[in-house]
């Protein structure tokens, strides 16, 4: 990539970043998973506590991208029907036409996703992968883009699904939030006591999204960075023989070639935000976490031993030789 059009890409993201900065007070870490899973063209899955501006993060994401934007609260008793459509019958000509439903948009908001049972979440799965849904005996392609922005609940876990492991897989990255700073909160205090709304406007083009995903193929891995990224992955797997055999007994699955492709696109991405035309080990090592942690499953012995997927991903990086 030339060094003019790198600058005319970094542009565009901070045009982004400033707008959504507007109505999101810290959270960059946030932003910054938003903007590499519009890069890419990954889902995410956003996991925190209530009040942490999930909801106002992708709907900000969506006004100032200038994209649709639909948002489906997910229920117990929401059917798969309520989500990707479903056929109407005409008596007076005796057919079926098609009535879509809410997934037929840009950004897809699937709020507290794990509310929903699995025939829903399931719902969900030839869209995330395929762009596309099947209503009867017809496929109806998506709008491009086309992304799955989820959000859950990690501590009310009553009344809550677990996600099927095709869907968890399906999302590129899971997000952890965690609270604000003192003075992040204070802003956002001082902000948002007044009556006065703030809103996002629409800073982007169609065009200029389109720009930012054709970049990405001109971002740069070189071979080394490439195997290094396979080795975390294969960790995973394989923690024997990567000097981690006292990991074997904790992990029962390891991450799914989905994976490796996606830690790729999400570390090119991520060199892409910070303005260089070539990814480093350092952005592999930055996005694993948030591409790993739902794709490793935990034995039963590491839960009881209090070890969680964020602590097994941290002993591969730390032992993993950085090329």
């Amino acid at each position: 990539m030339n060094t003019s059009n790198l600058t005319t890409q970094a542009a565009i993201i901070n045009t982004i970043r400033t707008e959504i900065a507007k109505v999101i007070v810290g959270q960059e870490r946030l932003v910054d998973r938003l903007l590499i899973a519009l890069i890419t063209g990954g889902h995410i899955l956003l996991e925190g506590v209530p009040g942490l501006a999930k909801t106002t993060a992708v709907q900000t994401l969506a006004k100032a991208l200038g994209l649709q934007f639909q948002r489906i609260s997910f229920t117990p008793d929401l059917l798969p029907a309520d989500v990707i459509g479903t056929l109407i019958y005409n008596p007076k000509d005796a057919t079926f036409a098609p009535r879509k439903g809410p997934v037929f948009t840009n950004l897809l908001l699937a709020d507290e996703i794990n509310r929903a049972p699995a025939k829903v979440q399931s719902a969900l799965l030839e869209s995330m992968q395929e762009r596309r849904v099947t209503l009867g005996d017809h496929t109806y392609d998506l709008p491009d883009p086309f992304l799955v922005l989820a959000t859950q609940n990690p501590i009310e876990q009553e009344g809550t699904y677990p996600l099927p492991e095709a869907q968890v897989d399906r999302f590129m990255l899971k997000v952890l939030l965690t609270h604000p700073s003192r003075d992040d909160e204070r802003r956002i205090m001082n902000r948002f006591t007044s009556r006065v709304p703030i809103v996002a406007n629409t800073v982007v083009t169609p065009a200029d999204i389109a720009a930012l995903r054709a970049a990405l193929d001109d971002i740069y891995c070189d071979e080394k960075v490439g195997e290094y990224l396979l080795d975390i992955v294969h960790a995973t797997r394989s923690p024997a023989d990567f000097k981690l055999k006292e990991l074997a007994p904790h992990i029962q699955y390891g991450a799914s070639p989905r994976a490796t492709l996606c830690l790729n696109l999400a570390a090119r991405a991520n060199a892409l935000l910070h303005g260089r035309a070539y990814a480093t080990p350092q952005d592999v090592k930055e996005i694993a976490p948030d591409v790993l942690r739902h794709r490793v499953l935990l034995t039963y012995e590491a839960e009881a031993e209090e070890q969680t997927t964020d602590t097994i991903i941290a002993k591969i990086l730390n032992t993993i030789p950085v090329p």
